[in-house]
């Protein structure tokens, strides 16, 4: 059976699904159950096949046994990306309501993990449906499409091994060098040209610009949104596939649609994750309640300890007793009043939830990123934009406690070295040796990079320093860094060694 028709064939027991969500009023909500075909595919079929293997394995959820994830990006792990509302509420905490009954949902559901390795065909369907003409080729653990010549024209680079995460980009070429003119219009080697201004594509236009490539990836049922606008001119499409019959998140494809209709970047998954161990799963109520559980803050962030008056003193500056204006007594000491910040005083903020949904929530589990069976609430702020936030569904007794962390050693002086920070891509630079490498950090943290060179790849990996004695604000920036190879990278793929991923080029 090719990769067509096996996409088609599991779309359509997908179109038999229906996923399991309800909108909140005040009337009352409706469960719709999800159901699967007969042919013994379903989950009925795969609750029965896990009941007969035992039970599952309880899961090690990275980031806690449960917690919140606000909207945004999950690539690095749990988080909320920047410009998105703090799920947790930050120092007073937030309290998500229901406005309406809450769905029970199913009793049990399968994680999806990936499986397999990427066939040649199916970068090759993915790079039919991008407009990229050429073959693709092993460069290690990465099937690549490259442009030929003066760099000019498409780039695909898919991961090898499942998921198959891949990136996109185009660059249009143009005078470099001496035959260039100094100035703007003159960009660095390997950076394409500034997109030209005007206006966007429509969002109906940008989607159905999208659809084929969506529908090569075997995401035709996917949530798709084009909301967004980049560089003035260029349509953000987004889409959240349905995987098991179920909504995802945290598992998106994203593309850049330009004017023309023709996609210039864009990055994603290929392969499907395959049904996983079956776990009982938990109702909505139970899951918002632990999700206000976890969002009860964290607490009062203050400079230092409460003021403290100062210690009462008659006329001549001997000791006073605040109470009778008299001689202390010996050892007496003044009662000192309960010490309450503002912070203390404010109460959480209330946000309204408008809508439940069943689905599949990208986590870091054991060092895997998985798909785990969770409920997507929709939070509705009256101050603010409506947005997402995700409770783990998966019953408290097949997660593994979050272990609470034993005290760490004091680092000797000047040793602030954090884990690696996670690229976002990279540009080459120069004679071709000069990497320029953008990530997000931390604004008191130093950083550099360092640069593994292998024949077959040039891995790079981005060390944090943080003085631990300095008090610092937790605002994160986009830094760029550059390295200097041993030899020009050539046709060489560069690897995120936080992810093992292959890093976008510029």
């Amino acid at each position: 059976m090719s990769g067509t028709e096996n996409v088609r064939r599991r779309r359509s027991v997908i179109a038999a699904s229906v996923a399991a969500g309800v909108l909140l009023a005040g009337g009352g909500g409706v469960y719709l159950a999800t159901t699967a075909s007969g042919d013994g595919t379903g989950a009925g079929a795969a609750a029965k096949a896990a009941d007969a293997a035992g039970p599952p394995t309880p899961l090690r959820l990275e980031g806690g046994s449960g917690d919140a994830t606000g909207g945004g990006d999950t690539r690095g792990g749990p988080g909320i990306a920047p410009g998105e509302p703090d799920p947790g509420g930050g120092p007073n905490g937030t309290v998500y309501t229901a406005k309406g009954p809450l769905p029970q949902g199913p009793s049990s559901a399968a994680v999806h993990r990936p499986e397999g390795l990427v066939t040649s065909a199916e970068v090759t369907r993915l790079a039919e449906a991008l407009g990229i003409s050429g073959s693709p080729s092993l460069v290690g653990e990465v099937w690549t499409i490259r442009p030929e010549k003066d760099g000019s024209g498409a780039r695909l680079d898919v991961a090898r091994k499942a998921p198959g995460n891949w990136t996109y980009s185009w660059y249009d070429g143009g005078p470099a060098g001496d035959a260039c003119l100094k100035g703007r219009a003159c960009p660095p080697p390997g950076e394409s040209k500034p997109a030209p201004g005007g206006t966007p594509l429509s969002e109906a236009a940008a989607k159905a610009a999208a659809a084929p490539v969506l529908k090569a990836l075997g995401q035709d049922d996917a949530k798709v949104t084009a909301t967004g606008v980049v560089n003035g001119s260029v349509r953000v499409v987004n889409a959240d596939p349905m995987v098991g019959g179920l909504p995802t998140y945290g598992w998106s494809t994203g593309l850049h649609i330009a004017r023309d209709g023709r996609a210039v970047a864009g990055s994603g998954t290929l392969k499907e994750p395959a049904e996983g161990a079956v776990y009982p799963v938990i109702g909505a109520s139970k899951a918002l309640a632990a999700l206000n559980e976890d969002s009860k803050g964290t607490g009062p962030i203050g400079v230092g300890h409460c003021p403290t008056a100062p210690p009462a003193v008659d006329g001549n500056g001997r000791p006073e007793d605040a109470r009778t204006g008299g001689t202390p007594a010996p050892g007496h000491v003044e009662p000192t009043p309960p010490c309450q910040t503002i912070v203390d005083r404010a109460a959480p903020d209330q946000v309204p939830v408008t809508a439940a949904v069943f689905g599949l929530a990208a986590r870091d589990v054991d060092g895997e990123r998985l798909l785990v069976p969770s409920w997507l609430f929709t939070a509705d702020p009256a101050d603010g934009a409506p947005y997402t936030v995700v409770r783990t569904a998966v019953a408290p007794e097949y997660l593994v406690p979050p272990s609470k962390p034993s005290p760490e050693p004091t680092p000797p002086p000047g040793d602030g070295t954090q884990a690696a920070r996670v690229v976002e891509s990279v540009r080459v630079q120069g004679d071709g040796r000069e990497l320029a490498v953008t990530f997000w950090g931390g604004v008191c943290s130093t950083y550099t990079v360092k640069a593994d060179e292998q024949p077959d790849r040039v891995t790079v990996r981005i060390v944090e320093k943080t003085d631990p004695d300095r008090v610092c604000i937790m605002i994160a920036k986009d830094f760029t860094k550059t390295v200097t190879l041993k030899s020009p990278l050539g046709d060489r793929p560069v690897v995120d060694a936080a992810s093992g991923e292959a890093v976008p080029r510029r």
